[in-house]
């Protein structure tokens, strides 16, 4: 198992081994980070998402606290790029962004810290993407931003074929007042 840090702080991609190993991906998710707080006896929440045709997009979605969230992605079938959005307010990379092609044959997952908008778009038809949670779902704390901000400058590989309405209706960035901000920043 190969892990690297991404351009932003706390985000790292992790390349599986071919054959067996794979039980290091979980210890790796299941240690905790420096000063994060002990781990509880509770199941970490799992989730499976598809896409049935390629340009199929989900996201960015993330958890304000108490419910931030950690996240473990990994493409186990076809291929997806996966975006993930600094949201760390006092974070010099804030409201950055990086993408990372999943897929099953490079075996690659990526790690989302807290306080990270995630989303992804698929590259091939029927791909299935599996995540590992640290929090679970609190409908009151999520939050999204939209995959087709002009500033965020994401550029998606594909035309963006089915995304949901909720996904496509966040306000733009312009006229958002509910994100974690710098305080140099104040209201835009």
């Amino acid at each position: 198992m190969t892990v690297h840090e991404t351009e932003l702080r706390g985000a790292y991609t992790v390349d599986l081994p071919d054959g067996p190993g794979d039980h290091d991906l979980l210890h790796l998710f299941t240690r905790p980070a420096p000063g994060a707080r002990d781990p509880d006896s509770r199941n970490a929440p799992a989730r499976v998402g598809a896409g049935a045709r390629a340009g199929t997009l989900r996201g960015l979605h993330y958890q304000l606290p108490p419910a931030t969230e950690t996240k473990l992605v990994r493409c186990t079938r076809g291929a997806i790029l996966d975006v993930i959005v600094d949201l760390r307010p006092q974070s010099p990379t804030y409201l950055r962004h990086t993408a990372v092609e999943l897929s099953a044959a490079n075996r690659r997952a990526l790690f989302v810290p807290p306080l990270f908008a995630h989303g992804y778009q698929t590259l091939t038809d029927d791909a299935e993407v599996t995540y590992q949670l640290s929090e679970f779902y609190l409908p009151g704390a999520e939050r999204g931003l939209r995959f087709d901000d002009p500033d965020l400058g994401i550029r998606w590989p594909l035309p963006v074929g089915a995304v949901s309405v909720r996904d496509a209706a966040w306000p733009l960035l312009a006229h958002r007042r509910d994100l974690p901000r710098p305080a140099a920043l104040g209201s835009r």
